[in-house]
């Protein structure tokens, strides 16, 4: 299976028209792994990968697939190590394990996840200091209005500053254009055609950042800032004092950088930010510390940059770390309770307390204590609306009521009762939709849940009971009486919800459906939900009954799991060992793909079936991903196909370092031969033209001349090309979209 350097770009179409047709839709949600397909012609057949190798035994392979975010030769040789521990089979030892992330050794990649996290120190704040650190817009807003002191740090200050001066300059605008919009057709709405023909005029600000310069930074002697005269157009001069400004901040050293950005102007500012060109902006960042790097952020837009370091953390997370059932469970249980990261402008900030401290910590543990936490959890009771869920008779109610008798306005309107977290927490998070619940239950449950709100959330507060907003007298609720009891109340419904049997069987569904296949076995529910009641639904309990279970392992079930596009971007990211400095490419496919992180609008969340995800049109932005992330056109993140440690100079050589990679992400000898056969005999002959031309610029006998030897370093560069492209082409193939 040699192959001839060359150019490969000419083959990449027919080669991934291939695989396309390898893998139509009906196709993929049968995922049969063995079904017919013609295959490209080949001069002779390829063998088959040895099913003896490390990297090849399907166990491990299936094993990985489903609890990892998807194989890697380390992670397999993780496996297969445990083998000779103590005489237990290593697939049960290493799953024990990953049940108990504080007993996994640190590897490479831990080491590596934890140098990318300390890039964002804020997300470790508490949500009311990272309210603070990073002011949402109401923040600003009540800074601007008087309510809220500005932070004493003087970074801060300025950042607020900025702000608070965008803010109001905005409402400037508005209330200006609200007072003199003249009416259509008007004298006043037509142009002064006199005032139209003179030159833009230079304004008192434009002078003052020409002086900034000299006066901040240190310029040249002979540097000059822009002429601004009266007479002259401000838009040729501004480009230059652009340019000039950026070309001088860079030249700062890192603190006095920052401390230059922090301190600018705002119209200084926007003539800085529009200046930066794309190097510009790496050379702008490349050196701070994470401290700085986030200062900067803030001052653009805080929000936003809460918003990607929650993203980058998590993707960060599924790629790198040796936790990985802990990362895959947290996921699950993400998109189960799940919380839309734009309900509102606090919810970015409370999703990162909301996965750190609820989520991940209880993804391996008791469900009850999960459900109850998230129950608790501002994100959740801010995003079902609980928080502003006021009982009918309540004593503010009543209040209310007293008020409007007397004749009184009225000082904040109750909401009234709020049934949207009720319902949802039977449908969604425990009984599911059959699970026998009724409309009345729905009103009762909601009931029971008033007063469970949230302490001052423009603020970044907790957890708080308000008695006052409760709904006095019993409820009914599943046949259950619940006598009054305050906030107890709430705390006896979710136990009954989370012993019910159809919990039980409505959690053990989802999680077969995740991790089996898209219609599991009846057989494997009932006992998975079985370990729930009989544990008292410890969730570790019921993943070993599901591993341990003959249907798990059964061959249909072998890929007959087609990758979300988040598992399908993290698993192409881990087979490709790619080193990741910038997250916001997978984002960005995540985004393209139609599954954003955090940001599924309805409380279903995403779906684990292949339905959802397969269409011509998804495998066509899949393979594109694929092969923009093999051959390394994404900024910030580097994959390596052939091992920098080892002088690769021949196609064989190159070929087994990608099958190394490869063949462990579930690649078959089938769709590796559909592509090499196709690409083989281009490359050849594009090769020995690109060769000849070099070696003979004039026709002469080939057979009287000695061919000169390529270049190692370039035969070695060409190899490396060439298998990113074909590594693209196989990230892109039926298999690798399966799991």
């Amino acid at each position: 299976m040699s192959r001839s350097p060359g150019n490969f770009a000419s083959i990449m179409r027919p080669a991934a028209a291939i695989l396309l047709s390898l893998v139509l839709p009906g196709q993929m949600m049968q995922a049969q792994a063995g079904a017919e397909t013609t295959p490209a012609k080949s001069a002779a057949p390829r063998p088959r990968p040895d099913s003896n190798r490390p990297d090849s035994d399907p166990r491990i392979l299936h094993l990985l697939s489903r609890f990892t975010f998807g194989p890697t030769p380390d992670e397999i040789a993780a496996v297969r190590a445990l083998g000779s521990h103590g005489g237990t089979h290593e697939i049960d030892q290493w799953f024990d394990q990953q049940l108990h992330p504080d007993r996994i050794p640190t590897s490479n990649g831990d080491q590596t996840l934890q140098t990318r996290l300390a890039e964002f120190p804020a997300l470790q704040l508490p949500v009311d200091q990272l309210l603070e650190r990073f002011p949402s817009g109401a923040m600003i807003r009540q800074t601007a209005n008087g309510k809220l002191p500005i932070p004493d740090n003087p970074y801060l200050y300025a950042i607020y500053h900025r702000h608070i001066d965008m803010y109001e300059e905005k409402q400037a605008k508005k209330e200006q254009a609200k007072n003199s919009s003249p009416a259509p057709g008007s004298e006043a709405a037509k142009p002064d055609a006199t005032m139209q023909a003179q030159p833009a005029a230079p304004t008192k600000a434009d002078m003052e950042l020409a002086d900034a310069i000299e006066k901040t930074t240190s310029m040249a002697p002979e540097a000059k800032k822009p002429a601004l005269t009266p007479a002259a157009p401000a838009s040729p001069a501004r480009p230059a004092y652009a340019d000039l400004l950026v070309k001088n901040v860079l030249a700062l050293p890192a603190s006095q950088r920052v401390h230059r950005i922090l301190f600018m102007e705002p119209a200084e500012y926007e003539q800085f930010h529009s200046g930066l060109k794309g190097p510009q902006r790496t050379q702008l960042t490349q050196d701070l510390n994470p401290e700085e790097r986030e200062l900067l952020a803030d001052y653009d837009n805080p929000s936003r940059a809460v918003v990607e370091e929650l993203q980058a953390q998590r993707l960060l997370r599924d790629i790198y770390s040796s936790h990985q059932l802990q990362e895959v469970m947290t996921t699950f249980w993400l998109n189960h309770f799940n919380v839309y990261l734009h309900k509102n402008e606090e919810t970015p900030y409370y999703l990162v307390s909301y996965e750190r401290d609820v989520i991940r910590p209880r993804a391996l543990g008791n469900f009850e204590d999960l459900l109850v936490a998230t129950a608790e959890s501002p994100a959740m009771l801010l995003y079902l609306d609980n928080s502003s869920s006021t009982g009918p008779d309540s004593i503010a109610a009543e209040k209310q009521k007293l008020r409007a008798a007397q004749g009184k306005a009225a000082k904040a309107t109750p909401p009234g009762l709020n049934e949207n977290y009720g319902r949802e927490l039977m449908e969604l998070h425990t009984l599911g939709v059959n699970g026998g619940y009724t409309q009345k239950d729905v009103t009762e449950a909601a009931k029971v849940f008033t007063g469970w709100t949230v302490d001052r959330p423009n603020l970044g507060g907790g957890f708080k009971f308000d008695e006052t907003r409760h709904e006095p007298g019993k409820k009914l609720v599943l046949g259950h009486k619940i006598k009054e009891n305050g906030q107890k109340e709430g705390l006896q419904l979710l136990h009954i919800l989370a012993t019910s049997p159809a919990t039980a069987h409505f959690i053990s569904q989802e999680l077969a459906v995740a991790f089996v296949s898209d219609t599991p076995p009846t057989a494997l529910v009932n006992r998975m939900a079985q370990t729930f009641q009989s544990t008292h639904g410890d969730i570790a309990s019921v993943l070993r009954t599901m591993i341990h279970a003959p249907e798990f392992w059964a061959a249909s079930t072998y890929q007959a799991k087609v990758k979300t596009p988040l598992e399908y971007v993290v698993s192409a990211a881990r087979a490709s060992g790619a080193d990741i400095v910038n997250t916001q490419p997978l984002v960005n496919a995540l985004n393209q793909m139609g599954m954003p992180l955090y940001a599924c609008v309805p409380p279903t969340g995403y779906s684990d079936k292949a339905d959802a995800w397969v269409s011509t049109g998804e495998l066509v932005t899949r393979m594109n991903f694929a092969l923009s992330l093999a051959t390394n056109h994404f900024g910030g993140i580097k994959s390596q196909w052939t091992d920098p440690t080892k002088q690769v100079t021949s196609p064989t050589d190159a070929e087994q370092e990608l099958e190394a990679r490869l063949i462990p992400s579930g690649v078959s000898e089938k769709t590796r031969a559909a592509v090499l056969d196709q690409t083989q005999p281009q490359l050849s002959s594009q090769s020995q033209q690109q060769n000849q031309a070099q070696i003979f610029p004039e026709p002469v006998d080939a057979q009287t001349v000695k061919p000169k030897p390529q270049n190692p370093a370039a035969q070695a560069k060409a190899l490396e090309s060439q298998n990113a492209q074909i590594a693209g082409l196989l990230l892109g193939s039926p298999e690798f979209q399966r799991r």
